[in-house]
């Protein structure tokens, strides 16, 4: 077992199908940006791979940036093999990600969840996090 950043580097077919195959485990209808994409000095991604055996069976994304109310981290695409979960891996990788936090000094940590996604909630609740009040907007761009 082992938690790890992943770097540009290591990334191969091998990887790259591993990590979208976990993905579409949490979003099997969203459209996905490849690692290489992702994965840039220009992007400021830090992504966290879980493996056992040396198979990533957990990921999870933290964005950084900087705005005039703070320096920020955005928690996206947390998931955990499906044959994996329940063993608390994804709590591990939040762990290391509010440490990785931590260590660049942000302000605070954002993350969505849907409000169906019931053991993720409670993850996230027990880990500190506060639901605010507000609402959260989007506009699906059309690229």
């Amino acid at each position: 077992m082992s938690i790890r950043i992943l770097k540009a580097s290591e990334i191969n077919d091998e990887v790259q199908i591993r990590i979208a195959d976990l993905y579409r485990q949490l979003n099997p209808d969203n459209k996905q940006r490849t690692l290489k994409e992702i994965i840039t000095v220009q992007n400021n991604v830090l992504v966290l791979i879980y493996q056992i055996d040396h198979k990533i069976v957990g990921i999870a994304l933290l964005s950084t940036y900087k705005v005039i109310s703070g320096y920020r981290g955005m928690v996206d695409d947390v998931v955990v093999d499906i044959n994996q979960r329940g063993k608390g891996i994804g709590r591990k990788l939040m762990v290391r990600l509010i440490e990785e936090g931590e260590k660049m000094k942000l302000d605070e940590i954002l993350l969505f969840t849907g409000h169906h996604r019931a053991p993720a909630k409670a993850l996230y609740e027990s880990l500190g996090f506060k639901l605010r009040d507000s609402g959260l907007y989007n506009l699906k761009m059309a690229n």
